[in-house]
């Protein structure tokens, strides 16, 4: 069998009645809609139900798959402790998801469960649904901070464990849409909300999982929204299969959007390969920026490349420009994959005799010594975009009017806490976030004082 109808739904505990209380009400076609959803699943009678929830356990680096052999939950942190549940998992398809992720070098398993009771992301779907049906297990399936194409992999992968093992499999991706649509709503307003809002159910209803890919971290983020990689993942699961899509609600009115719509498989379709699609498209891309670097970037991406591929430094090659050999000072080199960050690793002031080894040696930190990020695997290359901040003097500010964040860096420093943003970063549009961020970096205290310093780059990107 194959995985046999998706649905993409929203799970705000404000829809169970239980806890809504009569607030539910403010919502009637998000409810009809979870309603008319639970019905289509019991028609389909699948015997397992595989659930993406964005509020499982994640980790930003691996993919958590619930594990063991039932788990429970109610919605008692909702004041509502009469609702409860207890699910069954579906352990053959789970081990089979873990088999084919591991062969896949995809960060996938059941490893690292920090609370084994379920979430309301998952709850909020089976309330409706099983007010219909219960006779299935359950999968549960955490998102990551991986990339879009490593969610899309994932769903893939399940696609084909589904398959493997023979389950009649029905998945529902549960996410929230923006949370910032209304002024008066529990995040507030901006302007991103309603424009994700308008795209996304856009792509879903016509289920052109394609263009998930061209949404932008910015974007997700001021957007505030919830459910983008549950999507995605979802997506995954269709990959080379002709869907027809469905919408049956979309409603913005508590200022959180919540949409519902049904997927229906129809066959294959080779032009609907949209990872592989993709991933032509961003090498080729990316090749041709490679060709037309400049020097410092063409440096940062030899000493990736090398480094990564057999673990040595390069030297110095031949015919950089003078300023790269005779001058000294910091440098930061910041290396992206599929639009996200991948590492940045940098100094402030130099530490080696020119800007040339400067680089070099950034850029193997960057690429296998940030803390944040697992280091860079060969297959990674061909979609790594890479910059190089050449940073000039910081001097010291007396305030943040002296600051432009699209001009300056700054340093936020406290004694021996310090703590650097970059100038001209996507989605840092204030110098009050500016200030922040750098602050929280160098793990200065909210009530603490501290002492600014402006920086300006010159950046080189490919």
């Amino acid at each position: 069998m194959s995985i046999i109808a998706a649905f993409s739904v929203p799970h705000p505990p404000l829809i169970v009645p239980e806890v809504g209380k009569g607030g539910e009400n403010q919502v009637i076609k998000t409810i009809e809609s979870y309603r008319e959803v639970a019905r289509r699943i019991a028609e389909l009678k699948p015997e397992t139900i595989i659930i993406s929830s964005p509020h499982s356990i994640m980790y930003s680096d691996y993919f958590h798959i619930s594990p063991g052999s039932e788990a429970k939950g109610s919605f008692a942190s909702f004041r509502a402790p009469s609702v409860t549940f207890s699910e069954k998992y579906d352990t053959g398809l789970v081990n089979k998801i873990c088999e084919l992720a591991d062969k896949e070098d995809l960060s996938a398993g059941t490893l690292g469960e920090r609370d084994p009771g379920l979430d309301h992301g998952t709850m909020v779907p089976l309330y409706f649904i099983e007010q219909e049906y219960k006779d299935f297990e359950l999968v549960r399936v955490g998102l990551s901070g991986l990339t879009l194409p490593d969610h899309y992999r994932l769903g893939s992968v399940i696609a084909r464990a589904v398959n493997d093992t023979g389950r009649r499999a029905v998945y529902v991706a549960s996410g929230d849409l923006s949370h910032k649509l209304k002024e008066y709503g529990p995040y507030g307003f901006a302007p991103e909300g309603p424009e994700y809002d308008r795209r996304i159910m856009e792509v879903l209803s016509s289920a052109s999982f394609d263009e998930l890919f061209d949404f932008s971290d910015d974007l997700c983020n001021k957007a505030a929204e919830c459910g983008h990689r549950s999507f995605v993942i979802m997506a995954g699961a269709f990959d080379g299969i002709k869907v027809r899509a469905e919408e049956l609600s979309h409603e913005d009115v508590t200022g959180v959007g919540y949409g519902i719509c049904c997927f229906y498989p129809e066959g294959e379709d080779a032009g609907r390969k949209f990872l592989d699609a993709r991933l032509d498209s961003s090498r080729s891309a990316l090749d041709s920026k490679k060709q037309n670097a400049d020097p410092y970037v063409k440096l940062a991406y030899e000493t990736v490349n090398a480094y990564i591929r057999n673990g040595k430094k390069i030297g110095i090659p031949d015919g950089l420009p003078e300023e790269m050999l005779n001058e000294k000072a910091g440098a930061f080199v910041s290396i992206h994959e599929h639009g996200m960050l991948r590492g940045c690793i940098g100094t402030i002031l130099p530490v080696t005799g020119c800007v040339a080894t400067e680089i070099i040696q950034n850029a193997i930190s960057a690429s296998t010594r940030d803390p944040r990020f697992s280091p860079i695997k060969k297959e990674e290359l061909p979609y790594l975009e890479i910059s190089v901040d050449v940073l000039m003097a910081p001097e010291d500010i007396d305030s943040p009017d002296e600051l432009d964040v699209k001009k300056y860096g700054v340093i936020v420093y406290n004694e021996y806490k310090r703590g650097l943003l970059l100038p001209d970063l996507e989605g840092v549009d204030t110098v009050e976030e500016q200030i922040d961020i750098a602050r929280r970096k160098a793990l200065i205290g909210a009530d603490e004082p501290y002492s600014l310093q402006r920086f300006e780059v010159i950046r080189h990107e490919m």
